[in-house]
C-alpha cells in the first residue's frame, strides 16, 4: 500500500512546471522576514526585550553559550506544549515564578556553542509563540516577553465600563475582528506608537505608556493628493481613538526639526501600488 502513495507523490512532484518550483522556497524566505520581529533598543525594559504580541508574527531570541535566555509568558498562562527544531544542541527548560493569579511560567533555553540556529514553538491555552533561535559568542539576551493589545483593549474597555465612561473605548469590539495589518515607519521618537490596529469602523494607534510624560503629536490624515488634514481623534489611557479607517495618516511634532512618523493600512499601500501601475 505505501508504494503507490510514493509513486503518487512522485508524479504530482513532476507535474508542476519547473519554473514554478524554485520559486516557492524564496516565497517561504520572504514571508518569514517579513513576518520576523527584531530586538529593538527601545523595546527593552532593563534587560527584558518585550515584543508587541501579534499572531503568526516570529520573534527573534539571541542566545549564547554559558548563558540561559529567560521566556516569560504572560501571568496565568498554561503551556501546553513546547517544541524545538534542536533539541541536541540547544537546552530547552521551564520553570514558574509567583503563585495564585500571577503564577507565570518561564521557558529557559541555552544552546552549547555559538554559530547555532533553530526555531522555537510554545503553545498554551491563550496562543501560541513561534521564535527564532540564535547562539552568538556573547551579547545573550537576559529575557523577553509580550505586550497584548487585544487583552489590553478588552480590559481597558471593561475599566471605562465600570467607571461608566460617557464613550467606550471601542464599543461593541470583537477580538477576532481586529485588523493588525498597519505599516508604521519614519522617525523614531520617544513617542512613536507600537502598532495601529482597526476593529472595522475605529482605528486605535497604540503609545507606549510614557505617552503620558510627555507632548503628545497631533494626527493628520494624509490624501491621494498628498495633502494633511487634521483629524479628529481622542486619547483614551495611551491610544489615539479615531472614529473612522484611513488609509494613510501622520503623526507630526515640532517646528523647525519636524518629527513625522507615517502610519499606512495594507489597503492602503495595495491601492496606491494599483494607482501607481496604471498612471
Amino acid at each position: 500500500m505505501i508504494r503507490p502513495l510514493i509513486l503518487s507523490a512522485s508524479l504530482a512532484a513532476l507535474a508542476i512546471p519547473a519554473a514554478a518550483q524554485p520559486r516557492q522556497p524564496a516565497r517561504v524566505d520572504a514571508a518569514n522576514r517579513a513576518a520576523l520581529r527584531e530586538p529593538s533598543s527601545d523595546g527593552f525594559v532593563n534587560a527584558v526585550q518585550v515584543y508587541p504580541y501579534s499572531e503568526g508574527a516570529l520573534y527573534r531570541l539571541y542566545a549564547a553559550p554559558e548563558r540561559v535566555t529567560d521566556i516569560a509568558l504572560q501571568p496565568g498562562e498554561a503551556v501546553t506544549s513546547v517544541a524545538a527544531g534542536d533539541t541536541v544542541r540547544w537546552t530547552v527548560g521551564d520553570t514558574t515564578s509567583g503563585s495564585g493569579q500571577a503564577r507565570r511560567t518561564h521557558i529557559l533555553v541555552k544552546p552549547f556553542s555559538a554559530g547555532l540556529r533553530t526555531n522555537l514553538v510554545i503553545t498554551t491555552d491563550r496562543r501560541a509563540y513561534h521564535l527564532e533561535l540564535e547562539s552568538r559568542p556573547t551579547a545573550a539576551m537576559a529575557a523577553l516577553s509580550w505586550t497584548y493589545p487585544q487583552d489590553e483593549l478588552i480590559a481597558l474597555r471593561r475599566s471605562q465600563e465600570a467607571a461608566q465612561a460617557a464613550v467606550p473605548v471601542a464599543s461593541g469590539l470583537a477580538v477576532e475582528s481586529l485588523n493588525f495589518n498597519y505599516a508604521i515607519s519614519g522617525d523614531r521618537p520617544a513617542w512613536r506608537p507600537v502598532r495601529a490596529f482597526d476593529d472595522g469602523r475605529q482605528t486605535f494607534i497604540e503609545f507606549s505608556p510614557s505617552i503620558g510624560q510627555g507632548e503628545a503629536p497631533p494626527l493628520f490624515v494624509v490624501g491621494e493628493n498628498g495633502e494633511a488634514q487634521l483629524v479628529n481623534y481622542r486619547m483614551s489611557g495611551r491610544y489615539y481613538v479615531v472614529d473612522r479607517l484611513f488609509d494613510v495618516a501622520e503623526l507630526r511634532l515640532g517646528e523647525r526639526r519636524q518629527q513625522i512618523v507615517r502610519i499606512i493600512r495594507g489597503e492602503g499601500r495595495r491601492a496606491r501600488r494599483r494607482q501607481g501601475r496604471g498612471s
